[in-house]
């Protein structure tokens, strides 16, 4: 009996240290492991993926700050405009902030039936910036990089067919603008450049339809342009007087004031001859 007693306690006296110091080697083991884990992801993770990615282009950055100062007020944070004051610009696309800023159509003036040409108010540089900036916030048309050679390489003739069809209805044949319906008007296309004129026909602005790459592919909106840019913004008038090239209209006009009226008096000297 005492002999059985004192075996059980040698072995209990010598099972509890070794429980004990199985639990803490298994410790040390997870501590262990954990720390090689976290070294091999380290170690073989690449560097562009362990790195935070910037948010935004140097470009659109510098987009941002200047929106933050001259438009945030009718915009709105983030562009997602403010009811009353200004729509959202998620979604627009540069090419309508090329066309609207680039102008001086903005920022706005005051509320009219249609925003109007003023002196620009951005740089090129910062209105390209701030067409990055609300590019980035979405998915819009843009206005490729290189819009002046496509310009230089353009069929003259068939930008004059395209510009008869698809553009002279408010335009006019002179490029010289016309009224439009509820107090809005097709505007001259005698200051426009390049790059504004392809902004508008891919963002549509005010009354103006959208002439997106379906409608017309890039190559026939520079053909439009350049026979815009050498034909009707050229001071080439060979018929005399351009009376405003606002088309027929004028001419009609001119012709009825001038020679009719020069007829009658023609034919009442003859009769007063008679």
């Amino acid at each position: 009996m005492c002999k059985s007693r004192r075996e059980f306690t040698r072995s209990g006296g010598s099972s509890r240290p070794s429980r004990t110091r199985r639990q803490a080697a298994g410790v040390v083991r997870m501590i262990i492991a954990l720390i090689l884990a976290g070294g091999a992801y380290t170690l073989f993770t690449p560097a562009a993926q362990a790195q935070e990615e910037p948010r935004l282009s140097a470009a659109a950055a510098e987009g941002e700050a200047l929106f933050e100062v001259g438009c945030i007020t009718c915009h709105g944070r983030s562009a997602g405009g403010v009811e009353g004051r200004g729509p959202s610009l998620i979604n627009v696309g540069g090419a309508s902030v090329e066309f609207q800023v680039g102008t001086g159509r903005m920022p706005l003036a005051r509320q009219e039936a249609q925003a109007q040409r003023k002196p620009q108010l951005y740089t090129d540089e910062q209105v390209r910036q701030l067409a990055a900036y609300i590019d980035s916030l979405g998915v819009g048309p843009v206005v490729p990089d290189n819009v002046k050679a496509m310009v230089d390489d353009a069929n003259l003739a068939r930008g004059g067919e395209l510009f008869r069809v698809n553009c002279s209805q408010c335009h006019a044949f002179g490029g010289g603008g016309g009224a439009l319906s509820s107090g809005k008007y097709a505007p001259s296309l005698y200051p426009a450049s390049d790059r504004i004129i392809y902004a508008a026909m891919l963002s549509g602005p005010q009354n103006m339809p959208v002439f997106g790459d379906s409608t017309l592919t890039p190559e026939q909106k520079a053909d439009v342009i350049a026979y815009i840019q050498q034909v009707i913004q050229s001071d080439h008038d060979p018929g005399g007087f351009n009376l405003g090239r606002y088309g027929p209209s004028t001419e009609g006009l001119a012709v009825f004031l001038v020679g009719i009226v020069a007829l009658v008096f023609a034919s009442l000297w003859i009769a007063g001859k008679s």
